[in-house]
């Protein structure tokens, strides 16, 4: 009987482990149905009144989960840096440009932090259904007009455009700062501000920042001098977002000309995407592939182990290619088209009979070997898996607390 060494075991046991996993999530991502318009809307409930800019610097960074996380840790233990020094600063962190302007609204950024399940839900929401998303952002915008609740003042300006679009007129809100270099973030309860929250079961959470003393419906942070940080735009004419090239050259000291913005993956990190198009659009695909070439691995040492003596057949099967090869390496020497005479013949089979030998007896003393040491140690061989391996979630979990704020329901 051949006795796989544990090194073996314990590889084999990682694959069978890994290809569990992998399938346990991909059924998992399948099977996970679109954010309903009531889910949309509470998802888009919290940020909907934000400036234009700021509002779309956070769709944009919603998509990088653990990368907000680290930005902000950073900005609570590097408060004092500001304006250019935080330019500057920003030139050395790794994260995507979405997330590194952020740091100069540190408000926005912590609440993105301590709501990091939120946020992480908007990213996906925002991947897969950008123009739902932002349709949802649409609706409130109307709803906290006619509530009263939106309106022009020293720190934004509210604007309303309307279009024939398919027949029927459709009107866009926008919400502008007033002066581009400086940023007033809106704090407001959005189960008031829009009137009566009509979904009881997909109510937003309200967040404020910590010591804020605001007074109203909708109140406003103090004056924040972003300079060229916020370099966000929203095209709500083709649900999607946009780059300002100047104001994103200058605080990244970049040279760009596209002013179209494109999720990037590398910024993902361990993160899954929730929607299974949207895995396979930015690399989730690749990664599924590898971890089927795991699992026919896994497969094969798993045959090996519940039928030894296939395992057997194998190693005699390779150690007679071995044979053959040197054979084949033999004949190359003696010269082309010169036949070997019976004498060599006879000499060459019973070369390659020895070197089968040799090769069948090297791995019996290896068994041999490998069966003593494993029983020194208490080893007792493993019998075939009953049942495959189960894995738990992924890494650790990462939550922040700060800031202040009522909590609403997830």
């Amino acid at each position: 009987m051949t006795i796989l060494n544990l090194g073996s075991l314990r590889a084999i046991a990682v694959l069978v482990f890994l290809s569990a996993s992998a399938a346990q999530a991909q059924t998992s991502q399948s099977s996970t149905p679109s954010f309903s318009k009531e889910q949309l809307e509470q998802l888009t409930a919290p940020i909907a009144l934000h400036p234009d800019p700021l509002l779309s610097q956070i769709l944009m960074a919603s998509t990088y989960p653990t990368e907000v996380v680290q930005a902000a840790r950073w900005v609570r233990e590097n408060a004092n840096v500001t304006g250019q020094a935080l330019q500057e600063a920003m030139q050395k962190q790794p994260w995507d440009p979405s997330v590194k302007a952020l740091t100069a609204v540190p408000q926005t950024l912590q609440m993105m932090s301590d709501k990091l399940d939120w946020t992480q839900q908007l990213g996906d929401a925002f991947l897969g259904q950008q123009a739902e998303l932002l349709a949802a952002v649409q609706d409130l915008r109307q709803r906290a007009e006619a509530a009263g609740n939106l309106k022009s003042n020293d720190q934004q300006r509210v604007s309303k455009t309307t279009r024939a679009v398919g027949g029927s007129s459709t009107s866009i809100i926008a919400i502008e700062p007033t002066n581009p270099e400086y940023l007033y973030v809106p704090v407001y309860d959005p189960r008031v501000c829009y009137g009566d929250w009509p979904y009881a079961a997909y109510e937003p959470f309200y967040w404020y920042p910590y010591g804020f003393a605001g007074s109203g419906i909708v109140a406003f942070t103090g004056a924040i001098a972003i300079g060229a940080a916020i370099w966000g735009r929203v095209d709500w004419w083709r649900d999607r977002v946009n780059i300002d090239v100047n104001r994103f050259n200058q605080f990244n000291r970049t040279n760009i000309a596209d002013g179209s913005w494109r999720h990037d993956p590398k910024h993902r990190g361990n993160v899954a995407y929730r929607d299974k198009k949207v895995a396979a659009q930015f690399g989730d695909a690749k990664r599924t592939a590898a971890r089927e070439a795991y699992r026919g691995k896994a497969e094969s040492g798993r045959r090996d182990l519940v039928n030894p003596k296939a395992a057997r057949t194998n190693a005699d099967k390779r150690a007679q290619s071995t044979g053959k090869a040197k054979l084949a390496s033999q004949k190359k020497q003696l010269g082309k088209g010169k036949p070997p005479s019976a004498k060599t013949r006879v000499t060459q089979n019973k070369a390659a009979k020895r070197t089968t030998t040799v090769a069948r007896s090297k791995q019996a003393t290896r068994h041999r070997t490998a069966a003593q040491s494993q029983r020194v140690r208490g080893y007792t061989p493993m019998r075939a898996p009953q049942r495959s391996f189960r894995g738990g979630g992924g890494g650790p979990r990462m939550r922040a607390r700060g800031g202040g704020g009522g909590r609403g329901r997830r």
